[in-house]
């Protein structure tokens, strides 16, 4: 029972490091890979392998030992790292170095010194959190995709939301402003306001919360003021701002035969290799506390190629799908591009939807006509939902030049329209990508 145990937990954590791998952009792929050449000693990364000075086995086995010493677990306990007593002090920073926000709550962790799953799942919590700090998959669906219990995630949520920056790990606006003022001790109107009306907030009706709350107008203006101060997006900190962004194409799509394929970069795959030394120490040596650490190092770096690999090919599957789909914006433009869902996507590729959601998510195409987001070739918000209506604009833009002219489509048979193609929108959002095309409304289109 104990060995399946294991074997179980094994299994959940590959497929978790998995799901990391498949959601990290290239750049922060090689970021990891050059991180984790560092801290397991049999793995080589673009370098070939330097030949090893035979210095003897006594030698060897201190260097081993030292290593294992500086493993990121054992780290704490050395003395290695050294904190501030502010984690916000150093926030967004790492040894001089930028950092990003699932970083920042890593380096948290070791004080509070949780046990091997839980702090795991926090990490991979922390990678699911989008540029603002939320969480927006349901802890059901990652339970489902990862193989965690929903109770250790629900377990590790509230770890998560206990770190700094305060807010961060929420799934709503509402839940992250909550959040915050629970930190600071903050009760009464502005608690109750954030959590049942923000809307009305928004839309400054103060007489109409004050009723539904039992309190004065000015009381409403006084937890409005504290309100303003919270932060409604924790982790923007992190998206570094002042930075130049670079784009580094996952995907290229060429025209051969009359058809558009999507590849991978050549040689895109990083050179990373298990050292030969370290595969022969492991096979040949009489030490067993060597044998038992170099075989785990192994394990761990296999285990990576194997998500490399499989990485790839989901990314690639994935891409394909969108190609196929949307052939006509890339022989004609953006004018031809199609209404797209990640369902239809994942139906084709044979995966889950949130698989594709993970996919996509940072990844760039380029293609002759330029470099594009691939969530900019969804309908409705791509990854993360921050990409959207390219999709919905060419669709109203061929929709408005195939009218009848003497009977001008309004915004609502326009909208009908739209949700018969499969890009349901409202009539208001049409109206708003109308007038962002400069296209007037009916009245204006009507021929004379």
């Amino acid at each position: 029972m104990e060995l399946l145990q294991k074997q179980v937990q094994q299994l959940d954590q590959r497929q978790i490091q998995r799901l990391e791998m498949l959601q990290m952009s290239a750049l922060e792929l090689r970021d990891y890979l050059q991180e984790l050449s560092q801290e397991n000693p049999v793995v080589d990364l673009n370098d070939p392998p330097a030949p090893v000075e035979d210095v003897g086995e006594d030698l060897r086995l201190q260097h081993l030992r030292w290593l294992a010493d500086t493993d990121r677990q054992n780290r704490y306990y050395q003395g290695l790292w050294e904190y501030e007593d502010d984690p916000i002090a150093r926030i967004g920073v790492s040894g001089g170095l930028e950092e990003t926000l699932p970083q920042f709550l890593s380096r948290q962790l070791d004080r509070l010194r949780l046990d091997g799953d839980t702090a795991r799942t926090v990490e991979f919590l922390a990678s699911c959190l989008d540029g603002d700090g939320y969480l927006r998959p349901p802890l059901t669906e990652l339970a489902r995709d990862s193989g965690i219990p929903l109770p250790l995630l629900e377990q590790a949520l509230a770890v998560l939301r206990t770190l700094e920056p305060a807010g961060v790990g929420a799934d709503s606006l509402s839940q992250c402003l909550a959040l915050q003022l629970e930190r600071a001790g903050v009760d009464g109107p502005a608690l109750a306001i954030v959590r049942e009306y923000l809307e009305p907030l928004a839309r400054c009706r103060y007489r109409f919360i004050a009723d539904r709350l039992g309190i004065s107008v000015d009381e409403v203006c006084s937890a409005l003021k504290t309100i303003r101060e919270l932060d409604p997006r924790p982790g923007a900190v992190f998206d570094q701002p002042g930075q130049t962004p670079y784009v580094y194409p996952d995907v290229f799509v060429e025209e051969k035969d009359g058809r558009f394929t999507a590849r991978t970069r050549a040689g895109d795959r990083p050179a990373f290799q298990i050292n030969g030394y370290y595969k022969e120490l492991l096979a040949n040596s009489g030490q067993p506390e060597v044998k038992d650490y170099l075989r785990k190092k192994v394990q761990a770096a296999q285990d990576v190629l194997n998500a490399i690999a499989q990485r790839q090919d989901t990314l690639l599957r994935c891409a394909q799908a969108i190609v196929d789909r949307q052939e006509d914006f890339f022989r004609l433009g953006e004018q031809a591009l199609r209404p797209l869902r990640m369902a239809d996507v994942a139906d084709a590729v044979g995966v889950h939807e949130s698989t594709v959601s993970r996919a996509v998510r940072e990844k760039y195409l380029q293609c002759q006509r330029g470099v594009y987001p691939l969530g900019y070739f969804f309908s409705r918000g791509g990854a993360g939902g921050d990409m959207g209506g390219a999709a919905a604009k060419a669709a109203l833009r061929r929709l408005i030049d195939g009218e009848d002219k003497a009977h001008p489509l309004s915004d609502q048979k326009l909208c009908e329209a739209l949700a018969a193609e499969g890009c349901p929108i409202s009539r208001r959002t049409v109206a708003k990508y109308r007038d962002e095309l400069s296209i007037p409304g009916a009245a204006g289109r009507r021929a004379r």
